[in-house]
């Protein structure tokens, strides 16, 4: 008589040994709890293991653990490794992420833009996204606040071809922020934000050197709190900033809530109209 297994466990979930594969860049794996799929970036070293950024068609970044048998190649189960010896180098990524276009001319502008609230938040864009702004040619310009944002938008008059994105501090639901961003009601502009009371909260606190952004008594300026918290200069805010600022090298530096909605914008003012 025929002996069948006990084991009623389906085949893909065995625990059978996977080929080890190593993460060279632009390798193309699948995740296979998520079914994320995308282009090897990097391989990193942390507290809790390697990790291998993804880069999906979209640009689009994902970071996984390189667990046992956590990716896919061509349908087939693997396990990826480092890649030994010296690390084949991959395209030239620019700080927000992107392929570099070495040498490339910047755009001539678009007739859309992004506004931001401030100069710190178009500095630190400028910092992290300034060679994709130049590649799409979009301008980045300042409100110095939102509460005139609807009649900005009146004025810049948005339409399918000069499309308007803003970028708002602050902006939870019933905030002041976020009522005077529901009053912009063209198709043609977007409004998002972060949940950040300053864009400087928006910098990992680890980037700056510090255990985390202090807390600050409502009623006081924000800013000046931080800064006398913190031990800085209270007379010059601006020379705090730069310190912070001094501290961004690419978008590993910023909040995730941060990175997403710049990302969105630029996505939204370069599409093409339809």
């Amino acid at each position: 008589m025929r002996q069948y297994s006990a084991d009623l466990t389906p085949p893909w979930k065995r625990n059978k040994p996977a080929p080890e594969v190593p993460a060279e860049p632009d390798l193309v794996v699948e995740e296979v709890t998520t079914g994320f799929c995308g282009a090897v970036i990097r391989v990193e070293k942390t507290a809790q293991g390697p990790t291998v950024t993804l880069e999906d068609r979209f640009g689009k970044l994902r970071v996984f653990p390189m667990e046992p048998r956590g990716f896919m190649i061509d349908g087939k189960v693997v396990t990826l490794v480092r890649p030994s010896g010296p690390a084949s180098r991959g395209p030239a990524r620019s700080a927000s992420g992107s392929v570099a276009v070495p040498g490339a001319r910047a755009r001539v502008a678009r007739a859309g833009r992004i506004y931001v609230e401030g100069k710190h938040d178009a500095e630190l864009i400028e910092r992290v996204w300034g060679h994709d702004l130049r590649i799409e040619g979009v301008a980045v310009e300042f409100l110095e606040g939102v509460d005139d944002l609807p009649a900005v938008v009146s004025e810049f008059a948005p339409g399918p071809d000069a499309r308007l994105g803003v970028l708002v501090d602050h902006l939870v639901q019933g905030s002041k922020e976020w009522r005077i961003a529901q009053s912009v009601t063209s198709e043609h502009a977007l409004v998002v934000g972060h949940p950040y009371i300053d864009i400087w909260e928006a910098v990992k606190p680890s980037s700056v050197g510090i255990e985390a952004w202090p807390r600050v008594p409502r009623g006081q300026d924000w800013k000046t709190g931080v800064c006398q918290a913190l031990g800085w200069r209270v007379a010059n805010t601006g020379e705090a900033w730069q310190h912070i600022l001094s501290r961004v090298h690419s978008y590993k530096d910023l909040e995730p809530a941060l990175l997403g909605r710049v990302e969105e914008l630029i996505d939204f003012v370069t599409a093409p109209a339809a």
